[in-house]
Formats: C-alpha cells, structure tokens, sequence
C-alpha cells in the first residue's frame, strides 16, 4: 500500500547513474541532471556553460532514458541525436538505471585555472570583428583550438573566445582572441565603446576539446565569421610541427569587407607540409564587384576541396554558427565521413544563451 501510495502521488523510484570509463556510478535525486549529480560525487565530467549551449558535456547515452530540460537540438546534430548523444548538463534521468559514455579525447589537456588581465590593444579587422589582445597576471599553457571564459565587471555570464594563435610551450602572458560584436551583447558593447579599457578581466582558461587529432588523413577546415580564430591557432601550431597531413581550408564570409587575416592564411598555405588548399567564399558579394573567387554558401564547396579523397579517412574541423558547423556536418557525413572524425566548435551568442533557458 505505502509503494501504491507513494507512486499515486508522484512519489518516484531512486535514479542510478554509471558514467563510462569513469567506473563512477551514483544515485540521482528527483530533478538533478547527470552532471550536476557527477560533479557532486567528484566526477571529473567534462562540462563548462551548462546551460546546454556549448556542448562540452556531450555524451553518449548508452542504456536508458533521460528528459531534456532544454532541447539537445540545438547543440547537437541531427547525426549525433540520432546515434544517442545526450548534453549530460540538461539530461535528467528517467529511468532505474541510466548508463552514459563520455568520449576520450585521448590527449591530456592543461588544467583550466583562473587568470587577471587586461586589454593591451585591440585592432579591427572588419566592421563587426576585432582582435583583442590581453595581457595576463602570468603565462597561461593551452592547445591550440582552446578557449577561454572571460568576464568582465557588471556582465553576468562569462562570454568563451578562442584562442586566436598557436601556443607557445612555455605559456603566453599576452593573449589574443578575434571578437565579433553581437549587437545588444553586454561584453561586446562594452569592449567596442571603449569601455573596458583599464578594466581588470577574469579569465578562466585554457577550456574545451576542440584540438588536431594525431592522424596522417587528410584533413578539412571549415569556417564562419569568427570561428577563424581557433582554426588559425591550429593550422599555426600544426605548421611550426611540421605536421604533414592533406589539407583544406574553406572561409565563408559576406562579402570581401568580412575577410581578414588572409597574409596568415596564405603564409600556412605556402608552408605546409603535405599540401594545402585555401577557398574564400563570399555569400553576399554584389554581383558587380570584381571577386572572381566562389560565391554561395562556404559548406556548397566542401566536396570541391578535396576532389578525390576518400571521405572516410578525412577529418572535419568545423568552427562557427550553427548553422554553418550542423550545416557542414550534413554534408560530411554525406561523404562518408563518420561522426567521431567530425570535430567542431559552435559559437554561439547571448541570443542562442537566452533561447535555451
């Protein structure tokens, strides 16, 4: 009677969790999400936003059933839905026992730590992006395709920007990031006004699993808008490695005002090992101007790139909308190419924050 009872008003069995390879396995209390749960029992589950926006949680669901507090949706592909990723962050479970599968990222990445810095110099790129430069209180160690939260006083969220140039082994006490101005955004509006001049930073960092995967495939870098920025510390590092790997790299833009950054670009094409395609393509270049470069939508090209490649041994390395990054993924696995060689980074903005909760 007291089981009847207790189900007939709402009252629900214990929720087990076991996260793989961890060997962790714990209880969940009515309404907890599988992180919130793991860090309370001091697994070390990968995770950073947790409102479900940056996908550093992402993990397969192996057995069981979890609710979604906000849409996977919007983070995750279609592909990765489909092969059963969850967001551990917005993942409540639903069943006795729920199993899930973090991914290794096979590489030991730096311990995030927190750091103050200041803005030493900023340079506009183009009319909506400009690189900031940051002088920190000590060296700060990351791998190439990183990022950082960086906050500022009277801004409620920490905003993620990616580091914009190979690392050094000994850690970088000034470091730059390429900013895209999101019209209303708090941070943003304060840095292109000139408001946070002399404004101490807190950063925490070095954060994410966006990195170059040991591999001799060929290998194709897509990206959008800002999300050049980590692409560029990759390809920057991977070059001064000596790393000989087929590549190509395909930037999509507006118009040619939106491009930046081409000299670097050039200069990794012409010394990378392995050979290296760079394609600009402009989605809303007037008609009548005198670009003879590929116009349309930068994922239109990616097959183009690498005419003859056996798309299950390539590597995507996608960085920027949404839009772009789910859009690029559709066209990869088209080729062939599987999910885990597909590795991306989406940069959203505090419209896409907002949306999920």
């Amino acid at each position: 009677m007291a089981s009847f009872l207790k189900g007939f008003f709402g009252g629900a069995a214990a929720r087990r969790v076991e996260v793989r390879p961890f060997g962790a396995c714990f209880d969940v209390p009515s309404g907890q999400t599988v992180l919130e749960s793991a860090l309370a029992h001091n697994v070390p589950f990968p995770h950073n936003c947790t409102v479900g926006t940056c996908g550093s949680c992402k993990s397969r669901l192996v057995c069981g059933r979890v609710k979604a507090i906000t849409d996977f949706g919007y983070t995750l592909s279609r592909q990765e839905l489909e092969a059963g990723y969850i967001l551990a962050c917005q993942a409540v479970p639903r069943d006795e026992l729920t199993v899930v599968e973090v991914e290794s990222t096979g590489r030991d990445l730096p311990a995030h730590e927190r750091f103050t810095g200041n803005i030493s110099a900023a340079e506009a790129l183009t009319h909506d992006i400009v690189r900031v430069t940051v002088e920190l209180d000590r060296p700060l160690r990351y791998v190439a395709g990183q990022y950082a939260n960086v906050r500022s006083p009277n801004v409620v969220r920490p905003r993620c920007y990616s580091f914009a140039d190979a690392p050094d082994r000994n850690g970088r006490k000034a470091v730059n990031f390429m900013i895209r101005r999101v019209p209303g955004g708090g941070f943003t509006d304060a840095l292109f006004s000139g408001r946070l001049e002399g404004v101490r930073l807190e950063i925490e960092a070095p954060l994410g699993s966006f990195f170059l995967r040991t591999s001799a495939h060929p290998m194709i870098c897509v990206a959008g808008g800002s999300g050049l920025a980590p692409l560029l510390s990759i390809l920057e590092d991977a070059r001064r490695m000596n790393v000989r790997r087929r590549c190509a790299v395909l930037f999509g833009a507006r118009t040619t005002g939106d491009l930046y950054a081409l000299d670097r670009l050039r200069d990794i094409q012409a010394a990378w090992l392995g050979g290296c395609e760079f394609i600009p393509v402009l989605s809303a270049e007037p008609a009548q101007s005198g670009w003879t470069g590929c116009r349309g939508m930068v994922t239109e090209f990616v097959a183009s790139a690498l005419p003859d490649a056996d798309w299950s041994q390539v590597e995507g390395y996608l960085c920027g909308p949404p839009g772009m990054v789910d859009a690029a993924i559709d066209v990869l696995t088209g080729l062939g190419t599987g999910l885990g060689s597909i590795h991306y980074d989406k940069f959203t903005d505090e419209s896409h924050v907002a949306a999920q909760i």
